[in-house]
């Protein structure tokens, strides 16, 4: 497993990272759950990604007991804030009040004393940008958070909180995690663009679009039993993405990955990892052998003609626009 620096800071993670939105607490049980941990780390996997809000707080527990026993100077624990954590007004958001009260619940159901790489899960147009960002800056200080990113920020939201940032003289934001594949690109216009000048890593998620670009679903088939089309969480996303006409595109990529000795989902964690903005590309798996292969993407190096060959293949599949973050064909929630 290779590992990257996130951005221009100093902190290293695997360029496979393992995350349990969706699975950890709610799609799987919890014992499949310690399972794919331990084959994340039997691989080499030392990042792992989480947030408060996924399975309603549960996924942090379940995480904070698979890596009970690591040593913590190996691993890098990821989590975020933003969604609500409860009934109350301040539960949600990014209010001092809410990141604070967040991030020591975080602390206790993943038995730590710190978190790596503490992200802001959206950006809160209710809360002023300077509370938010003096609240991480302060959980820095106290050493409960190393590292402070975001998640979905559009380019001018990064780039008003470097601003604030460097005028208050508060710890800047080192990442941010988008949803980023072959077919959902929006961020290499204007983000990737302004964070590589401000010296942000990309920490991406949904790199197989759900599983999609696994070749697992078949144009005028029904979604295989088990799988993420068939969950009542996962399905509200990926229903979007199964038209007949992508799927079939999709399959068309097959002699692409065999050419290369790699199935599909190897072919698209690897081609994440093609883009020198990308710091990490986070997985999840249901079962271990899915994060057995995924992270056989790790170190795989795809010629120019290969990558020229998938944009040809995918053409009239690929959503680039910025201004399409909220389109309902392929929006992810992650």
């Amino acid at each position: 497993m290779e590992h990257r620096h996130v951005g221009r800071s100093g902190l290293k993670i695997s360029e496979i990272a393992y995350g349990n939105w969706i699975t950890h607490g709610s799609q799987v049980e919890e014992e499949a759950a310690l399972a794919c941990v331990a084959a994340a780390l039997d691989e080499g996997i030392t990042t792992f990604d989480t947030a408060d809000a996924y399975a309603q707080t549960r996924a942090e527990t379940v995480l904070g007991k698979a890596l009970r026993d690591q040593r913590r100077e190996s691993i890098e624990i990821c989590t975020k804030v933003f969604w609500p954590t409860g009934p109350g007004a301040n539960e949600r958001g990014l209010s001092r009040k809410h990141i604070m009260e967040s991030a020591a619940g975080s602390l206790r159901r993943l038995g730590t004393d710190y978190i790596d790489l503490y992200q802001a899960h959206r950006y809160d147009h209710g809360t002023p940008l300077e509370e938010t960002l003096r609240a991480f800056d302060d959980l820095v200080r106290q050493g409960k958070v190393l590292y402070v990113g975001v998640s979905e920020w559009r380019a001018e939201e990064i780039a008003a909180a470097f601003k604030l940032a460097d005028e208050m003289g508060l710890d800047r934001i080192i990442s941010n995690q988008p949803q980023y594949n072959m077919l959902w690109r929006v961020i290499e216009s204007e983000v990737i663009p302004l964070s590589e000048r401000e010296g942000i890593g990309q920490i991406v998620f949904s790199p197989i679009a759900q599983g999609v670009l696994t070749g697992k679903y078949l144009p005028g088939s029904a979604p295989p039993a088990s799988s993420r089309a068939t969950d009542e969480a996962g399905s509200r996303f990926i229903s979007r993405l199964l038209t007949d006409d992508l799927l079939t595109a999709v399959q068309q990529l097959r002699p692409v990955a065999d050419q290369l000795g790699l199935t599909l989902a190897q072919l698209a964690v690897a081609w994440i990892l093609q883009n020198p903005a990308v710091s990490a590309a986070i997985v999840g798996a249901s079962r271990p052998e899915q994060v057995r292969e995924n992270a056989k993407a790790s170190g795989v190096r795809l010629d120019p003609a290969v990558l020229k060959q998938i944009d040809d293949i995918l053409a009239g599949h690929i959503v680039t626009d910025p201004e399409l973050t909220s389109s309902p064909r392929l929006r992810i929630s992650g």
